[in-house]
């Protein structure tokens, strides 16, 4: 997420990386760390 927003992109896409795990819980994990990495990328 760091380079392509650096670079300009102002929609990134999760698709499938927030089904990984196959439960509820480990949606929530995911989006969770989706979150938590494009706050990252946004300073």
């Amino acid at each position: 997420a760091p380079l392509v927003t650096a670079a300009g992109a102002s929609v990134l896409v999760a698709g499938a990386a927030i089904f990984k795990g196959g439960s509820v819980e480990a949606y929530r994990a995911n989006i969770e760390a989706i979150r938590t990495a494009a706050d990252r990328a946004a300073g």
